[in-house]
């Protein structure tokens, strides 16, 4: 088929190679204009970008994919399809219904549930059983588009956001790979999605982080793995400095009991308001990921501690 792919984070790069692999003719990637990364801020561009480059296919970085410009561009290029993953702006009507057979999706939730911009996430933090990837055909109506093509993954106890990302970009790319070709026969069946149970996966806010003991273990847990590792849910250590934070990276449910926020013994047991967890993977502010066990060598905290 005759594509353009628009993407821009990591989670689309495996998407952009299996596409290009399988042998579709990707004739222009669009993806976000180059932004400041790293310690000197300077202008690099986006995984999608650099995956194209490395590719030898045209790159485009619309600021708007609302521009007349940008649009009549887009037109020209004649496509069979588009292939949206995680690109970063919304599409007008013009642009998704300018190629032959439509505009299509690879959205990492189980829609309706957790439309939006932070499905991964917002599936860990919820506690949720199990997640997937979809090929949905796209519409005006944010995540609402039919959907083609469904792979369903299980969400463990050890997930965290980083993993279960790599296991959906992963799924998504053959799940991709397996519909286009569906697409151009005619033979893919796009379902409507149910009207009932669509939930939002909104944008993590920083606010969010801060850990709160006071809340049962079975949520913190979740919080924790859902957050890691970015933005990183934090507490606060009292230092001979002042407090410290400290990221939470990686937790498990255990019995204990407690004030909430007690350290329960010398392994980072914190009691909850129901149960407790053990948390086995930290990142005090300034320092990289450390295992709990390296991190008490450097950072003692003994039990009775009570964190904020």
């Amino acid at each position: 088929m005759r594509l353009a792919f628009l993407g821009t984070p990591d989670f689309a790069v495996s998407c952009l190679a299996a596409l290009a692999e399988a042998g579709h003719e990707i004739v222009a990637v669009y993806s976000q204009p180059p932004a400041p990364r790293g310690r000197g801020h300077e202008l690099k561009p986006s995984p999608v970008h650099a995956c194209a480059a490395e590719l030898g296919i045209e790159v485009r970085n619309p600021v708007s994919m609302r521009d007349p410009e940008a649009i009549a561009a887009f037109k020209a290029l004649n496509l069979d399809a588009a292939v949206v993953v995680a690109f970063g702006q919304i599409l007008p009507a013009e642009v998704l219904e300018a190629p032959r057979l439509g505009s299509y999706n690879l959205h990492a939730s189980l829609l309706p549930r957790w439309r939006g911009a932070a499905p991964i996430q917002r599936a860990i933090m919820a506690g949720d059983a199990e997640t997937g990837a979809e090929v949905m055909r796209m519409t005006e109506g944010l995540d609402e588009g039919p959907v083609l093509a469904t792979a369903r993954l299980p969400i463990t106890a050890e997930d965290t956001a980083s993993t279960l990302h790599d296991k959906l970009a992963a799924a998504g790319a053959a799940l991709l790979v397996e519909t286009l070709p569906k697409i151009a026969a005619g033979t893919a069946v796009a379902v409507p999605q149910a009207e009932e149970g669509a939930t939002y996966a909104k944008k993590i806010r920083p606010k969010e982080a801060r850990l709160t003991w006071a809340r049962p273990a079975v949520e913190i847990d979740c919080k924790i793995r859902g957050l890691s590792p970015f933005p990183g849910a934090w507490f606060e250590l009292a230092g001979d400095k002042g407090p410290v934070r400290v990221k939470a990276l990686l937790s498990r449910v255990e019995a204990g009991q407690g004030e909430p926020g007690q350290v329960l013994d010398d392994r980072l047991l914190i009691a909850c308001a129901d149960g407790a967890v053990r948390l086995l993977k930290v990142q005090r502010e300034g320092k990289g990921p450390q295992d709990a066990e390296t991190f008490l060598r450097g950072f003692p905290v003994a039990a009775g501690t009570v964190l904020a």
